[in-house]
């Protein structure tokens, strides 16, 4: 990758090639490596470019958008062309967070047409996912942690001051070796 070139398998002579590598994960690649089940050389080949996706439950105007798409593709698919969401289908939607986030609203999407009666999705016909529900309380735990709250101050002082450390261990109340030790800690 790092040379632009490959050598096919039984072939001597590297071929060059021209690629645009795109790859995706819904976990931290710094949290994977730090785990050794990443490589860190390989994260800097191909992290070039990084674009983080929020989540489906801080992207509330999103799921409306997604949900009348899914409608409309599983509305085709299942032979159910007018299919309409209910004002209470779609405040219920809006109010959920989504902890399986797009994939979870896709098939409560795709279940809800396959299961409705009639052309209008109420908000009974809008079952979510049993399986994500101790995910959300886990993830909302995580939050309240001393680690997490500290990590999230540092990090919040140090882009408030640019970057300036000096600044940032004065706010703190931290000597600048403290905080270089929190920073290895946290990987920031």
């Amino acid at each position: 990758m790092q040379n632009r070139q490959v050598t096919r398998l039984g072939a001597n002579q590297p071929v060059p090639i021209d690629i645009r590598l795109i790859c995706a994960t819904n976990i931290p690649l710094s949290e994977l490596a730090n785990e050794n089940r990443f490589r860190k050389d390989l994260i800097y080949r191909i992290n070039t470019v990084e674009i983080t996706v929020p989540p489906l439950r801080k992207r509330k105007d999103d799921i409306l958008l997604l949900a009348k798409h899914f409608a409309k593709t599983y509305a085709n698919k299942y032979l159910k062309p007018n299919i309409q969401f209910h004002p209470s289908a779609m405040e219920k939607l809006q109010h959920y967070p989504f902890p399986g986030n797009v994939r979870e609203l896709q098939y409560t999407i795709e279940r809800a047409i396959i299961m409705a009666d009639s052309d209008t999705i109420g908000s009974a016909d809008l079952l979510f996912s049993p399986i994500e529900s101790s995910v959300t309380e886990s993830q909302e735990d995580e939050v309240f942690k001393l680690s997490t709250m500290e990590k999230n101050t540092i990090m919040k002082v140090i882009e408030k001051h640019n970057g300036n450390i000096s600044k940032a261990t004065r706010e703190l109340g931290l000597t600048r070796t403290a905080l270089y030790r929190r920073l290895s800690k946290y990987d920031i």
